[in-house]
């Protein structure tokens, strides 16, 4: 009976011993859940080694750099139109003819003002026409010749004073005829050599030039009625029509050579004292999607201009374009490429935080966020370039994901 009695005793024993162990289990197993629970999900980033680019992305136009571009010279009618948009031309190739019949009646007619104005001016510097040379020439010889007279005269009425064969009031009046004399032969001679004063001399030579100008205004409207190709190229504008009438100014026509053509690209204030002449330069069109054209910094802003809402600097380059794809007047893409590092360290720029102006990151190490402080470089829209502080394969966190703050300290969970 005390046997049976024992034995019967033994199975509670062991039950509460089983209930102990889940008690433990289960408490440690609410603690571990409990202190998963505190853990914030957060969003990782694996520092990887590659290459990055310090970009300034903007907008641009395309233009030609060797442009030709022919406005009407008067207000006339277009009388032919040889060439269509899009033709090739070659240098010397007629183009397009302007009723230029006004414009020979003015060049004849300034022709003829010419040839007066240097009739005028060469009859002053002669100190006459022709007729007029002529008889003062004879006046001239005449006024000698009486002068010569007067003197012989006089030199005669002396000796015959001394003689006393002639008064004193007979030589009076040879001297005084000498004068009278004198007084002719030097107005004549002096009529001769200037016969034309200063001021009738500029007038003159200001006719001259005027005639000269009006005929060189005529001879250059002539000279652009008819429109030829300065050099081979693309006539890629062409407004005017034929039997249309155009005034003076008007565009009549542009040629270009669009082999190498002008990127201008409006860079935003704040970018521009990142530019350097040669840096390299991405060129895209959306008319052409996937192709992108290379060229490299030519030219940097002088200044800063206001173009629409936005403060920019202009900057050139010149762009092959063989296959004649970039158009004038396009709108394109630019970027220019102010820094490119290969094979260094890159976290996500959302990665790299601030504090005090000193750049760190939080490194993921055991479910557990360290800061950590690094130097950085080079940095672009979604990436920073670090130089020191971790090593390729670190984690390092971004942000969470429920919204909670994240520290040193922070204990998390991905």
């Amino acid at each position: 009976m005390a046997l049976n009695g024992n034995s019967s005793e033994r199975p509670p024993r062991r039950w509460w011993v089983t209930a102990l162990a889940i008690v433990a289990a289960a408490s440690v197993l609410a603690a571990v859940l409990s202190h998963r629970d505190d853990a914030v999900p957060v969003r990782i980033a694996v520092v990887e080694q590659s290459a990055i680019r310090s970009l300034v992305s903007t907008n641009g136009k395309i233009e030609p750099v060797n442009n030709f571009e022919a406005h009407a010279p008067i207000s006339t009618a277009v009388q032919r139109v040889l060439v269509k948009e899009g033709d090739t031309v070659k240098k010397g190739e007629l183009l397009l003819v302007l009723d230029d019949a006004e414009a020979r009646t003015q060049a004849a007619r300034a022709q003829t003002q010419l040839r007066a104005a240097m009739a005028e001016l060469a009859a002053s510097e002669r100190g006459g026409n022709q007729e007029e040379v002529l008889s003062l020439e004879a006046q001239l010889v005449r006024a000698r010749t009486e002068r010569e007279s007067a003197q012989r005269t006089l030199d005669a009425m002396k000796k015959l004073e001394q003689q006393g064969a002639a008064s004193a009031g007979e030589v009076r009046e040879a001297e005084n005829a000498l004068t009278r004399a004198d007084a002719q032969l030097t107005f004549f001679q002096q009529k001769q050599t200037k016969r034309y004063s200063n001021a009738e001399l500029a007038r003159v030579q200001a006719q001259r030039m005027e005639a000269q100008a009006a005929l060189d205004a005529a001879q250059d409207v002539l000279s652009k009625s008819n429109v030829r190709a300065p050099f081979d190229g693309i006539v890629y504008s062409l407004p005017a029509k034929h039997g249309g009438f155009v005034t003076a100014g008007d565009l009549l026509l542009q040629v270009a050579d669009l082999r190498t053509v002008l990127v201008r690209a409006f860079v935003d204030e704040p970018d521009v004292g990142r530019l350097a002449s040669g840096m390299p330069i991405e060129i895209t069109w959306d008319a052409v999607p996937g192709r992108v054209w290379h060229s490299a910094v030519s030219a940097v802003p002088s200044t800063v201009k206001l173009r629409g809402s936005r403060n920019v600097g202009e900057t050139t380059s010149i762009v092959d374009n063989e296959d004649l794809k970039l158009l004038p007047n396009i709108n394109v893409g630019v970027t220019i490429i102010a820094a490119e590092h290969s094979n260094v360290l890159v976290v996500p720029r959302e990665a790299v935080r601030t504090d005090d102006s000193k750049p760190y990151v939080l490194q993921v190490l055991d479910h557990k966020l360290k800061r950590r402080e690094v130097e950085t470089s080079l940095s672009n829209l979604t990436q920073v370039e670090v130089t020191r502080g971790l090593a390729a394969k670190d984690t390092v966190a971004i942000n969470s994901s429920n919204g909670k703050p994240i520290a040193d300290g922070t204990q998390v969970k991905f």
